[in-house]
């Protein structure tokens, strides 16, 4: 049961750092950046071998560039395969990775260096394994993943995919019905280049598309003043999907910037706790936990990585708790005065219970050294000692803090 459990670990340790990852993992950040040096440089040598003067000089070192970047794919897809179950714990680990396989970004893994060593096993069919290298560009695509900004762009398109199949179902309606007519009005007139509806749905899709090659037009009149309308369509089409994603531009940065000013709304306060030896709280769960309801732990850090709070997560010696609360609101702050305990102070060497202060007045904090002490009645304060403290009394030297 202990190895399945490392197993696990470790394989859920591969799927971090090969996944996109946050700044304190250098691990996965130090992935990160070689996945997407060995797509630019594949990329690069994939252009620059088809130069004659480059690849005369330099084609060995870009074909071993290939050879190296494409072994990087292969040893990729294969960790994105075996740690699929860990990004997909609720399925089992064939279906996880079966899924993962069928995928979008899973095929293109497959075809960024299947076709490369297909030849080897099939040399006949090696001119249409290479045709297939081209997917390697779509590997772009999971540069995207590394920049909010460009997110965008996918989230936009995902979210008006409706409007714009319609959009481009109308066209594509219009360049059909465009193509049939033309046909029937210039077929007669030139034969040799309106020889079939074909001719049509290219002149249709140059026209409508406002490409205009020229190669192909109307020579009679009522086909021009055909032509005319079609053109003018044309122009009004392709800009339904260009309004379409504008819109939704417009829209997502809407929705982003709401969000924002409702988190300030709605404001929540975020504390670091760390469990140190013998810590009561080591070695409990979460849910045994007994936390109040309007106090939730947000994370857990545990040797540099992010554990994520569920509540059957068991805490450690040394881990770090991100506690999340609510805020009362602007209206019911509670103001602290920190004062700093100099060597002329009355307060040096006196243990709390003995201090002279007012029963208004009470000790909520004491940090000695970089430590945060419990102000119990014993605690004997010293020199240099940092005591917070709720009092309405006007003290010297001592700053406000608002709560």
């Amino acid at each position: 049961m202990a190895d399945r459990h490392t197993w696990q670990a470790r394989r859920k340790r591969v799927s971090e750092i090969i996944e996109v990852g946050y700044d304190q993992d250098w691990a996965s950040r130090l992935y990160d950046v070689v996945n997407a040096l060995a797509i630019f440089v594949n990329l690069a040598a994939s252009i620059l071998y088809t130069f004659d003067q480059v690849c005369a000089q330099w084609g060995w070192l870009l074909l071993a560039l290939e050879q190296i970047t494409v072994a990087f794919f292969a040893a990729d897809y294969c960790l994105r395969l075996w740690t699929a179950p860990a990004l997909r714990p609720r399925l089992p680990g064939p279906r996880a990775a079966l899924k993962y396989a069928l995928s979008f970004s899973g095929l293109v893994d497959l075809l960024s260096f299947l076709p490369y060593y297909l030849p080897v096993f099939f040399p006949s069919g090696a001119v249409a394994f290479r045709m297939f290298r081209v997917v390697r560009i779509f590997r772009l695509f999971r540069i995207n993943a590394y920049y909010d900004s460009l997110n965008v762009i996918t989230e936009v398109i995902a979210s008006k995919r409706q409007q714009l199949m319609s959009s481009v179902f109308i066209i594509l309606i219009l360049m059909l019905a465009s193509s049939l007519c033309m046909y029937s009005l210039e077929h007669e007139a030139q034969p040799e280049v309106f020889t079939n509806a074909f001719s049509g749905i290219w002149w249709s899709m140059s026209t409508l598309l406002t490409v205009g090659y020229g190669d192909i037009y109307p020579i009679t009149t009522i086909g021009k003043l055909f032509g005319i309308c079609i053109a003018f369509l044309g122009v009004g089409m392709v800009a339904i999907p260009t309004g379409i994603i504008s819109a939704g531009f417009v829209d997502q940065y809407s929705r982003i910037k709401r969000l924002s000013e409702y988190a300030n709304e709605t404001d929540i306060h975020f504390i670091k706790v760390s469990l140190a030896e013998r810590d009561p709280w080591a070695g409990r769960t979460i849910q045994g936990l007994g936390l109040p309801g309007g106090i939730i732990v947000a994370a857990i850090q545990r040797e540099g990585r992010i554990v994520v709070p569920r509540g059957d997560v068991e805490l450690m010696e040394g881990d770090t708790l991100v506690l999340g609360a609510k805020s009362l609101g602007d209206d019911k702050h509670i103001d602290l005065k920190e004062m700093v305990l100099r060597s002329q102070s009355p307060w040096n060497g006196q243990r709390i219970r003995d201090l002279d202060i007012s029963r208004q007045t009470f000790i909520v904090m004491v940090r000695r050294k970089g430590k945060v002490l419990i102000p119990n009645g014993e605690l004997v304060l010293q020199e240099g000692d940092s005591i917070i403290l709720y009092t309405q009394s006007r003290l010297r030297e001592a700053s406000t803090i608002e709560v």
